[in-house]
C-alpha cells in the first residue's frame, strides 16, 4: 500500500466527531494521522491502519 505523508486516508471507521478522514503527518511502525473534522491528532499502529484504509486521496502537491 503506497501511503505518503501529505496524504490524506478515507477511513471504513469514522473518529468520534463524525469525519472519516485523517490527513497523515509520519510514517512508520505508527501512523500520526490529522483528523479532518476536529484537528485532533492520533497515533495508531499500521497494522490497524492498513486494515480500516477505504480510500486513500493524494496530496495534489506531489502533482
Amino acid at each position: 500500500m503506497k501511503v505518503s505523508p501529505g496524504d490524506i486516508l478515507e477511513m471504513k471507521k469514522p473518529h468520534p466527531c463524525g469525519d472519516k478522514r485523517f490527513k497523515v503527518h509520519r510514517i512508520g511502525i505508527e501512523f500520526r494521522l490529522e483528523c479532518m473534522g476536529c484537528g485532533r491528532i492520533v497515533i495508531v499502529p499500521r497494522i490497524k491502519i492498513e486494515k480500516n484504509i477505504k480510500k486513500i486521496i493524494s496530496d495534489p502537491k506531489e502533482h
